[in-house]
């Protein structure tokens, strides 16, 4: 019998189970994980950015976390070892119709309280990214590189040291009440839990579901499609070089990260993707595609925003495309600077009116609290998202 059971293996459940055994030393915490290893999915597919919390509209949960998450994830580095560095990060208005925006954002990162923002003028730009080029920019001197695939081993290591239980390739199949307790089935076998929490990600609604739930929000996939710098043409971004982002849309638009490893990534874009787990653009998984199909909310959204669609598939398919976009930031970039590089999902929730969740959403729910939407910066804030889970168990 198990105080807690944590049903996902990537970073927010992993921290969940750290976050208690801390608290409560001596209590009994299991993490089952469907994968042979921990952080495989959006925690190891992400571009490693330690988020400063200038984005988050001021009283949403993000914006709540963000700045104590930040600040959490780095005392955690410090004392477990795990490489890190505050970088900081430029944000580059290229146009004066930017300038409004840049503004508004720079405002808005002070109301949630984010340290070491500041205004800089074209000039200040160069000497901070000499490649740069843009009529404004905000300097974010809080903004980091890690590697959250490492963080979340540190973590799983952390657990079975404070005596938790870290299961991997146990995959939930369903789960039945049992004299007050849940008998969690999975195919690692069954395990008897007082409270649980699913914090599964990519597929956040169906583990809900398969509990008992009825979310309201169905999982979209998007993936984020990513080049690579030359190791010849690193040269050209000394740490982050990010855009002012589209407020209509949840995502970043393409950008520069020069990661913890050295090596520096260009992108991602953000299409919409044929399987939960669909990396390649050749990834098609019929549920996926006939879930996503049926659901209200996906013919909503693409009707809204299907001229954005294209353009993202366009720059998908075109290299051309994605350098145009890149070159407004860096004018420098050339084809020949650029490589293929990864890619990662991330799991947007999309509510039925076709509008995206763009907060955390974690619901309680008859002995489970659930996870529903952890979009951008869950990773960065994993460690404070825990205490709000913990709150609710």
């Amino acid at each position: 019998m198990y105080d807690v059971v944590v049903v996902g293996g990537g970073i927010v459940g992993l921290a969940t189970a750290f976050k208690l055994l801390r608290r409560k030393p001596g209590a009994s915490v299991l993490v089952l994980e469907k994968e042979a290893e921990v952080g495989l999915h959006q925690t190891g597919h992400n571009s490693g950015v330690l988020h400063s919390g200038i984005y988050y509209k001021p009283g949403s949960l993000k914006a709540r976390v963000a700045v104590r998450g930040a600040a959490e994830m780095v005392r955690f580095c410090e004392e477990y070892g795990v490489a890190f560095e505050l970088s900081g990060k430029v944000i580059v208005a290229t146009s004066e119709e930017e300038r409004p925006r840049l503004e508004a954002l720079l405002e808005r990162g002070r109301e949630n309280g984010v340290p070491g923002l500041r205004a800089i003028s074209p000039e200040e730009l160069r000497e901070i990214e000499p490649h740069a080029r843009g009529v404004a920019a905000v300097y974010s001197a809080s903004t980091g590189i890690v590697s959250f695939r490492a963080v979340a081993e540190k973590m799983a290591s952390a657990i079975e040291e404070a005596g938790g239980h870290v299961r991997t390739s146990a995959r939930l199949l369903g789960f039945r009440r049992e004299d007050g307790t849940l008998r969690l089935h999975t195919e690692a076998g069954d395990f008897l839990a007082k409270r649980v929490v699913t914090a599964s990600g990519l597929h956040a609604d169906r583990v809900a579901a398969l509990c008992g739930a009825t979310p309201s929000a169905r999982v979209l996939p998007f993936r984020g499609e990513y080049y690579r710098l030359r190791d010849e043409s690193r040269r050209l971004v000394r740490s982050l070089i990010y855009p002012v982002p589209d407020p209509r849309f949840p995502f970043l638009g393409v950008h520069f990260t020069r990661r913890i490893d050295g090596e520096v990534e260009a992108g991602p874009n953000a299409v919409l993707a044929f399987a939960r787990e669909g990396y390649r653009k050749t990834d098609v998984r019929a549920r996926d595609l006939w879930e996503m199909a049926r659901f209200p909310g996906t013919f909503r959204m693409v009707r809204k925003h299907w001229r954005t669609g294209l353009e993202e598939y366009y720059r998908s398919l075109s290299k051309t495309a994605f350098l145009r976009k890149l070159q407004k930031l860096v004018p420098d970039l050339t084809e020949d600077d650029l490589e293929p590089g990864g890619s990662g999902v991330r799991a947007m929730a999309l509510e039925r009116d076709g509008n995206l969740v763009d907060d955390f959403r974690i619901v309680e729910s008859g002995g489970f609290v659930h996870v529903l939407s952890a979009p951008s910066p869950a990773a960065t804030s994993s460690l404070a998202i825990a205490d709000h889970i913990l709150e609710l168990c």
